[in-house]
């Protein structure tokens, strides 16, 4: 065989039908594996990207978190605290504690309540903001 029946025999297998049967399914199958292959790995990045900001929130909680375990464990706050809510105070403080005598609305509705009569909402705002006792109608 000559070089150019070897060339003719390669270009009729190339050219046949038998090699696009062949050739055109396994270019396919080859196509397919690739764009399989790059999209799972696209998806793999992008839930990298999600893990990775997740964890950037994750940190910033932990460091406000840290702040306020700080602020809770300082003397600051158990003092604002046992001020508060226990009413302690330091050690040669004094402390002044007012009476709250009756406000006038209190006295007015106490008024009301001896007498039996009833007051309109309206009324009593007027009361109060004139600074009027109220007085009842004797029957």
């Amino acid at each position: 065989m000559t070089k150019t029946d070897e060339k003719n025999q390669v270009k009729r297998f190339f050219g046949s039908r038998l090699f696009l049967i062949i050739g055109i399914p396994l270019a396919l199958a080859v196509i397919l594996g690739f764009v399989r292959s790059y999209y799972s790995g696209y998806k793999v990045n992008q839930e990298i990207a999600n893990l990775e900001k997740e964890i950037r929130t994750l940190e910033h909680k932990k460091i406000e978190s840290m702040e306020i375990l700080n602020y809770v464990m300082s003397s600051g706050f158990v003092e604002e605290k046992a001020r508060t809510e226990l009413n302690m105070k330091k050690e040669g403080e004094n402390v002044l504690v007012f009476k709250n005598e009756n406000s006038y609305l209190d006295r007015e509705i106490s008024k009301n309540e001896s007498t039996g009569q009833k007051i309109s909402n309206p009324l009593k705002w007027l009361y109060y903001f004139t600074n009027k006792e109220y007085v009842p109608n004797k029957q």
